[in-house]
């Protein structure tokens, strides 16, 4: 090997270990930072994750939930394909202002969160008062919404659930237990037991950069959104019918904390709806059957 070889052989390697050590690993649900835009007053978190290609999809948490509430398995398997942001709304976690008491109001904070990150079009998860708010972006914002994934929620006027035992722990100050977590979201089979125990080990695997827990205040205005959305209707849903967007509705076979019964509504009456339902699960049954859920909600955003 002449000179000429020797130095254009090291120039390569030299090149290579450059670009090694400039490459930053790609963030992940536990090691995503968390972020901060500016709108209205409003300074929003979340964190932004996954491949840089497709539709970015936004995802709306569940009563009381904040960034820490998603499951890694659920959210690391959508950001494969696109990018994943998680999101606090007015007042929650680490995002300030105050907490609007309808669900259109918190569905406004979303389309203005999104056009102070410059995003023209999003695919929309919303879970329970999620999916709640993600019907008010469809409504309100429809040029904002491509696609739409309902899980674990129900129209304005559906059926409240009756279960004495949900209020009492839901809305107690403290935190949910494992247990009080594994009653809530999943079923009592034992499978779906199993399930709890194994998300609530992935839910815990983040331990830096943690989000800020909800106040009693941030909890009462959410209350307030839902009581104003559980108020009885005239029985037709006539505001599904506005909802354009393709929509795949999901839930367990036995949910507790929003009934199953309000799924089959979303999809009779929302036109270009799919319904997929889970068996031997309750409310998150999303993260009770991840990777299926994951393969389902890909396909569909697809």
């Amino acid at each position: 090997m002449n000179l000429f070889q020797r130095l254009a052989l090291g120039a390569s390697f030299f090149a290579i270990a450059v670009s090694g050590a400039l490459a930053a690993p790609a963030a992940t649900h536990n090691s995503a930072p968390n972020q901060f835009v500016e709108a209205d007053g409003v300074r929003y978190a979340y964190r932004q994750f996954g491949a840089q290609t497709g539709v970015p999809v936004i995802l709306l948490q569940h009563f009381r939930g904040n960034l820490d509430y998603w499951d890694p398995a659920v959210t690391d398997g959508l950001a494969k394909q696109r990018s994943v942001y998680l999101f606090d709304n007015a007042g929650v976690g680490l995002s300030s202002g105050e907490t609007p008491d309808s669900f259109e109001g918190m569905a406004d904070h979303v389309a203005a969160f999104a056009r102070a990150r410059g995003l023209k079009q999003v695919d929309v998860l919303g879970f329970s008062i999620g999916g709640m708010v993600a019907q008010e972006v469809a409504l309100r914002h429809p040029q904002l919404v491509r696609r739409l994934i309902l899980a674990g929620t129900s129209p304005r006027g559906g059926i409240a659930g009756n279960d004495p035992r949900v209020p009492e722990i839901a809305l107690r100050e403290s935190i949910a237990t494992l247990e009080e977590t594994a009653y809530l979201f999943f079923d009592p089979a034992p499978s779906s037991q199993l399930a709890a125990r194994e998300f609530w080990e992935r839910r815990h695997q983040r331990t830096e950069g943690l989000d800020k827990l909800n106040s009693m205040k941030v909890i009462a205005a959410q209350g307030a959104a839902l009581g104003k959305w559980n108020a009885p209707g005239d029985g037709t849903f006539a505001q599904l019918s506005k909802i354009t967007q393709p929509t795949l509705v999901v839930n367990g076979s036995k949910d507790i904390m929003v009934p199953t019964q309000n799924s089959f509504t979303l999809q009779q009456h929302i036109p270009n709806a799919k319904l997929l339902i889970y068996p031997n699960s309750g409310h998150g049954a999303l993260f009770q059957y991840a990777d299926d859920f994951v393969q389902q909600a890909n396909a569909f955003l697809n």
